[in-house]
C-alpha cells in the first residue's frame, strides 16, 4: 500500500488538480474546469492512506452511492490511471478529444488519448436536460426520473444525443 505522502506526490503531479486541505489532516483534490457540478476528483485522502476517487462517470470500478472508489490499496499505476480517467470524465466536451500527458513513475509524460465525455447532464438549445448514465454495462438516458433510451455502447448513446441536438452541460 502506498503511503499518504506517496499518494500526495502522485496527485500533485496532475497540474489540472487543485489541492484543498480539509479537516483532520485530510486532503481533497478538485478539477476546477469540470463540465459538471462535480469538481472533486479525490475525496478525503487521509494520513492513514485511505481515500476515495470519483469514478461515477467511468466504467470498471465498484462505486458507492456517491460514485466514489476506495483507493486505500491502489498501486501507483492504478492510482494514476483512475485519477486520469476521473479527470477525463469531467472534462468539457471541446477538450475531450485532446491528448492528456500523465506522469508515470519516472516522471516522464505518457500520452493518453481522451474519449468523449462518458456521461452526466446534457442540454439542448431549448434548455431541456437529459442525463446519460452507465449502469450494468448499458448506457441509460433519463429525462428527469423517466427512462428515455438505453444503448449498449457509449458511442451509440452519444450519437443519439448529438443527433437530437444535445451536448454535455457545462458547470
Amino acid at each position: 500500500m502506498l503511503t499518504f505522502e506517496q499518494k500526495l506526490e502522485i496527485l500533485q503531479s496532475f497540474p489540472e488538480l487543485e489541492r484543498k486541505d480539509v479537516s483532520l489532516g485530510r486532503v481533497n483534490f478538485h478539477y476546477e474546469d469540470s463540465a459538471y457540478d462535480k469538481k472533486t476528483v479525490v475525496y478525503h485522502l487521509h494520513p492513514n492512506g485511505n481515500g476515495y476517487v470519483y469514478a461515477g462517470l467511468i466504467q470498471g470500478y465498484p462505486v458507492d452511492e456517491k460514485g466514489l472508489v476506495n483507493i486505500r490499496d491502489f498501486s501507483a499505476d492504478e492510482l494514476r490511471k483512475i485519477v486520469e480517467q476521473s479527470i477525463q470524465s469531467l472534462m468539457p466536451r471541446e477538450n475531450a478529444h485532446e491528448t492528456a500527458h500523465v506522469p508515470n513513475s519516472n516522471n516522464k509524460q505518457i500520452p493518453i488519448p481522451r474519449s468523449d465525455s462518458p456521461g452526466g447532464i446534457w442540454s439542448n438549445a431549448n434548455g431541456e436536460l437529459l442525463t446519460l448514465k452507465c449502469e450494468d454495462d448499458l448506457w441509460y438516458i433519463y429525462s428527469g426520473l423517466s427512462l428515455e433510451m438505453v444503448f449498449e455502447t457509449r458511442q451509440e448513446a452519444g450519437e443519439y444525443l448529438e443527433e437530437e441536438g444535445f451536448a454535455p452541460q457545462k458547470a
